[in-house]
């Protein structure tokens, strides 16, 4: 096999490497940059493909790639997928041909759950929602059928069906709780997110896990695990990813739900180094975590590329995530789970910021339609020690 030496290697073509590519030009301008990526797009923004492709009729194309080699020079070789890692040799197997490097980045990231459906259409009625390519074909499937089925009620498939439904497909939503959200929402609040479904027009199919199905040319049908069926003339996979951490785990790298790196982003073998969606990193505020979102990626990966050219620098941002559904925008720090304890902080009926306690000590922040307050839910993160509950009231605005 051939090999090709960079000073620096990326396996991996998301937003980590765009910001890795651009970290490592600000401390080295010319150490040459390799980036290892299975998609068959440079690299892109991510959320724009379930948010403002669908809602901005102004948000064309051509804002989606992200200008990465043009920007930094870096070498991107699509359709590359990396099948081992030699640590010890500084050696990265990738499509018949040898890389080696002087620093490596992990930013594997995750693929898409699938649906457990027996598939005769090709991929043409049955997708994952992960790339800029899935949004293509969910696109045009958008323009070309009647009614699409969702199935997840986290952010994506809640995205999703709300993207589809503002495009006039009859969209039908199939999530595992009883109310859309209630896994991370205060009840109330949770019923008012489900109500915005609703009313756009929404079919909502609560509580039901697809446990089989089928699809051909014609539509697919849904097994759920109750009994019934729902039918539609696609489907789309918004159920999360599961870590690519397979090259880290066969290279020998600590792995615990997601490669194991330290305060710099340092892996557990010398100059690897891992961020992003399949990064388990130290957070200065919440402790060990594993974060997939994309302010954690875009900064995660610009700390990850310094510290590739030798800055070593710890990171301490504690990254936050966000959705954009029906008019509403909510963002939040930490830990939102609705089994939690929690205090609601309404402004008014559509601007509020709930606080999340474990213990009575706030883990988590829920900014519904506030803006500009994340650095002051990361400071009452900061600040949870010596935090009541009546601190909390009226503390952000």
């Amino acid at each position: 096999m051939t090999t090709t030496h960079f000073d620096y290697l990326i396996v991996g073509g998301g937003m980590v490497a765009d910001t890795a590519a651009r970290g490592i030009r600000e401390i080295d301008a010319d150490g040459s940059i390799g980036i290892l990526s299975d998609d068959i797009d440079e690299p892109y923004t991510r959320p724009a493909l379930s948010k403002k492709l669908w809602t901005d009729d102004e948000f064309t194309w051509d804002k989606v790639p992200l200008g990465t080699a043009a920007d930094t020079g870096a070498d991107i070789r699509l359709r590359t997928r990396a099948t081992a890692v030699r640590p010890e040799e500084h050696e990265v197997d990738a499509d018949g041909e040898t890389f080696s490097y002087g620093k490596l980045l992990l930013a594997t990231g995750g693929k898409p759950v699938a649906l457990p459906v027996d598939d005769a259409s090709n991929g043409e009625r049955v997708l994952s929602f992960r790339t800029a390519e899935d949004y293509r074909r969910l696109r045009a499937l958008a323009e070309d059928v009647d009614r699409i089925a969702v199935v997840g009620g986290g952010y994506i498939g809640s995205e999703l069906a709300a993207a589809l439904v503002q495009n006039g497909v009859d969209t039908v939503l199939i999530h595992t709780g009883a109310v859309l959200g209630d896994a991370v929402f205060p009840a109330a609040l949770a019923e008012r997110f489900e109500t915005l479904f609703r009313d756009a027009g929404v079919e909502i199919v609560a509580g039901s896990k697809v446990e089989g199905g089928s699809a051909d040319a014609d539509g697919v049908t849904l097994g759920l695990e109750n009994g019934d069926e729902v039918r539609a003339d696609a489907v789309v996979s918004g159920l999360g990813i599961e870590v690519a951490t397979d090259l880290a785990e066969k290279a020998g790298l600590a792995v615990d739900d997601g490669v194991h790196v330290d305060a710099q982003l340092r892996a557990s073998v010398d100059d690897v180094y891992a961020a992003g969606d399949v990064a388990s990193y130290p957070d200065r505020l919440l402790g060990r975590r594993r974060v997939e979102h994309v302010d954690n990626a875009n900064e995660q990966g610009k700390a990850a590329g310094r510290n590739l050219a030798g800055a070593a620098e710890p990171y301490t941002h504690t990254p936050y995530y966000y959705s954009a559904v029906f008019g509403i925008r909510y963002e939040a720090v930490g830990t939102l789970d609705s089994s939690l304890e929690t205090v609601e902080d309404w402004i008014d009926t559509d601007h509020g910021v709930v606080y999340y306690l474990d213990d009575d000590r706030v883990v988590g922040v829920l900014l519904w339609n506030v803006e500009e307050a994340r650095d002051a839910a990361r400071a009452v993160l900061a600040e949870a020690d010596t935090l009541t509950r009546d601190d909390l009231v009226g503390r952000i605005r």
